[in-house]
């Protein structure tokens, strides 16, 4: 006798619909994690770079430069030859002992004198102080620091990373995004996986029975 093939019954199971994961989400996480290494890549070339260059980096801390340098603006400074320095350069240095702030101070040169041994005596103004500095000094290396540009606001970020909590989450977040990201494509394509596997088994024929 010829064997006889019997086929499901059931009317044909409509294909099962597979979730993805939805396309804004997906599209927000990608642009938040590229905005995060972008940021830390931008702050990498502007530190690495000018330094590359023989840049000096200072971040501006008080308001004597509002209008041209604003707090927390980084300046790079360029040594040159004492001898060209010239009235209205602006100079990163330190002031005499006891005479100015503590630490490093950038300001306008507002004039430049000679004492009776023909050393340059000189005099520092900031741009948003009424009076130039109540101090007097000489510089007597043959080079100086002199502002040649700046990035407004980005010394806060640089000041930030002075703080060893702060520099472990710059170098640590990246790298835990990186992981996050592969870590969920690898549970999205499994999880896909399964439910394409699911949704052929419902769509499919029962297997065939030869009877005698």
């Amino acid at each position: 006798m010829t064997a006889t093939t019997l086929t499901s019954l059931a009317p044909d199971a409509a294909p099962a619909q597979v979730e993805r994961p939805s396309r804004p989400r997906r599209l927000v996480s990608r642009l938040v994690g590229g905005l995060v290494i972008t940021a830390v890549l931008g702050l990498a070339a502007l530190m690495l770079i000018p330094a590359a260059l023989g840049y000096q980096r200072y971040v501006i801390v008080s308001g004597s430069m509002t209008g041209t340098y604003d707090r927390g603006s980084l300046v790079y400074d360029k040594v040159v030859p004492t001898s060209e320095l010239r009235v209205g350069d602006v100079i990163t240095y330190t002031p005499p002992r006891g005479a100015g702030p503590s630490g490093k101070v950038t300001h306008r040169i507002f004039s430049i004198k000679l004492d009776r041994n023909g050393n340059r005596v000189y005099r520092t103004k900031g741009d948003a102080n009424s009076t130039p500095d109540p101090w007097q000094f000489t510089l007597d290396n043959r080079t100086q620091p002199r502002v040649v540009m700046h990035v407004p606001y980005v010394g806060w970020a640089f000041a930030a990373l002075g703080i060893k909590q702060v520099r472990m989450l710059v170098i640590g977040l990246p790298a835990l995004l990186v992981a996050l990201s592969l870590l969920a494509g690898l549970w999205r394509e499994e999880g896909e996986e399964a439910r394409l596997e699911g949704a052929r088994a419902l769509a499919g024929e029962s297997p065939e029975v030869s009877l005698p």
